[in-house]
């Protein structure tokens, strides 16, 4: 019942064009009941009786009568088909729109190729319930009512014998409702894993073949394949134990109505004319119950697909706005951490974080992999909220700011580079789609990326591979530089992204950061203490927590973790390094 009141949710928007296409369906039905009673009035009166001027008009009726069921049943198909599509596209718009607005925890926990099943193949089986088996299992409920009031209406005799079968075929199809719904979720699954590997192989393509694992992935594949079959044939075994049975207690009605018909025949209970009527419309008490198997089904892939789309639905971000969010255009960059501390699943990674920057000044944060440096920017863009302590920009605590204007306000450069399947020029002005070629240009000049870009085949203009495949890491690392310059936000974040580029480049690089006209508040994230010298206030981090922190020359003097990685990397062997 949650899935069909969630579809009619969808529906609602919809409800008198598809209550419109109902009706017909139901007209349809009702149509259906014409012919058979015409054909026996043919049987018995201009054969039978010889009334041969009937023959024209009865004849011309029929074929009336199919041409306007062809008619309507156009109509209705293609109303619903249209609501159909546009159902869809509106649950595929919520459910993007739904993924775009989650928060990162849930994507770290989720795998894309169960997102994108949900996105296509579940998608794909609520528009087939919608514009196939709903009217499908009007049509058969309002056929077979049609036919018993018919067929009673001709011989109620002949009509209870042959409905004596319908409780044994009722049953057959509760029982295979019951057994086939499981199979549906454990195939949903099976997909979900499928879609997963397959969506890993091809973006990790290069790393297969780089390590010589196409065999190990191959296998990999057939495995989940062999599952996703096998789980495909769990229905099957379920339908083949029970279609046969419903559609040999279908056809029996022929039996039936041949031998008890042909009685009251004899007996001069019936006409021919009405054996004949019950002959004709013995489909449509054998089409029903023939379908009933096939659209369970269906109903149970529908209720299998939207359990998963609902689910994700209703999926809540632990990231939320607060009713009153402060709407701030332009921050001055004055931020503080104050004694904030973050645990993800169970464990502390950030603990107790203190520190202040004012506006325009520039802040460096070094430490080895997995010491936080990152997760301290997650927290600044409220990717995560810290579990103690705030964060305050410009006097305002985070939690308080809008979320579009916080991250509004923050430019990042990520050490993790996506870049878009587009052109060149197209992923420097994501963040302004507007901007003029000229001030693309001239972004790319400070971010060291134009040189490199006017050589490519086509210049700004080429397209770039998905995630940036086709450039060396270096130039996807000035095209992200270029993005985010770009913004032109009051904070801006570089996270390690000049590692992959030579020493004279990232030296042009910050110059340019230097000379900025608009002061912004700066981070860096790096390993290299070349990006870090000119920093304000430099952090190192081990464990989540603070252990240095200074000038560059403070920290160098103080011998610490900072001063062994400054004198390794400019030259001082011989100086053990030692861990923080």
């Amino acid at each position: 019942m949650d899935s069909l009141k969630w579809i009619f949710s969808y529906l609602k928007k919809y409800k008198f064009k598809y209550c419109f296409a109902l009706f017909l369906v139901l007209c349809t039905s009702a149509i259906n009941m014409v012919n058979p009673f015409i054909t026996g009035n043919i049987i018995d009166k201009v054969f039978g009786n010889g009334e041969t001027s009937l023959l024209i008009p009865l004849v011309s009726i029929m074929i009336s009568v199919v041409v306007v069921k062809g008619i309507i049943t156009y109509i209705y198909q293609m109303i619903l088909e249209k609501i159909s599509q546009d159902v869809l596209f509106k649950i595929r718009t919520d459910l993007y729109d739904k993924l775009l607005n989650l928060d990162v925890n849930f994507y770290s926990k989720v795998k894309t190729g169960d997102l994108m099943a949900r996105m296509t193949g579940d998608t794909d089986a609520i528009r087939h319930f919608v514009a196939w088996v709903v009217y499908n299992i009007l049509a058969s409920i309002t056929t077979f009512t049609f036919a018993i009031i018919s067929m009673m209406y001709v011989n109620y005799i002949l009509t209870i014998c042959m409905l004596l079968i319908a409780p044994i075929i009722g049953f057959l199809t509760y029982k295979m409702s019951k057994e086939i719904s499981p199979t549906f979720h454990n195939i949903r699954e099976a997909y979900s894993r499928l879609n997963s590997v397959v969506q890993e192989n091809i973006s990790g393509n290069r790393v297969v073949r780089a390590f010589g694992r196409e065999d190990f992935e191959v296998n990999k594949f057939t495995a989940e394949n062999e599952n996703y079959k096998e789980r495909n044939l769990d229905t099957i075994k379920v339908t083949k134990k029970y279609i046969p049975k419903l559609e040999f207690l279908s056809n029996s009605l022929s039996v039936v109505m041949i031998l008890v018909g042909g009685i009251l025949v004899a007996l001069e209970k019936i006409t021919f004319g009405e054996l004949v009527i019950f002959n004709s419309l013995l489909w449509a008490l054998n089409n029903p119950m023939r379908m009933c198997g096939y659209l369970i089904n269906d109903a149970q892939r529908f209720i299998a697909s939207s359990a998963k789309i609902i689910d994700l639905l209703n999926t809540e971000s632990s990231i939320k706005n607060k009713e009153a969010a402060l709407n701030v255009n332009k921050f001055k960059g004055n931020i503080e951490f104050k004694n904030v501390s973050l645990d993800l699943d169970g464990r502390r990674v950030i603990n107790n974080i203190s520190f202040k920057v004012n506006s325009g000044e520039t802040i460096g944060l070094v430490g080895h992999t997995g010491s936080g440096k990152s997760l301290i920017i997650n927290l600044l863009s409220r990717f995560y909220d810290a579990t103690e302590g705030n964060i305050y920009i410009d006097g305002v605590d985070i939690k308080d700011i809008d979320l579009e204007v916080l991250r509004g306000n923050i430019a990042t450069a990520m050490q993790d580079i996506f870049l878009f399947s587009d052109t060149v020029r197209d992923n420097i002005a994501f963040s302004n789609p507007r901007v003029s070629f000229s001030e693309i240009k001239k972004v790319s000049k400070k971010a060291q990326a134009h040189g490199f870009i006017k050589r490519l085949d086509n210049g700004y203009e080429t397209i770039v591979g998905e995630r940036g495949v086709g450039l060396s890491g270096g130039q996807k690392q000035r095209v992200s530089l270029a993005r985010a310059m770009m913004k032109k936000a009051s904070i801006f974040v570089l996270d390690d992204v000049t590692s992959a580029v030579d020493m004279e480049t990232e030296k042009k690089i910050q110059y340019e950061l230097k000379n900025m006209k608009e002061k912004q508040t700066t981070f860096i994230i790096a390993h290299r203490i070349s990006s870090l010298k000119q920093a304000d206030l430099i952090l190192v981090l081990d464990n989540g927590e603070i252990v240095e922190r200074g000038t560059h020359e403070e920290l160098v003097k103080r011998g610490g973790y900072y001063s062994n990685i400054f004198y390794t990397q400019y030259g001082n062997l011989d100086l053990k390094i030692g861990g923080v």
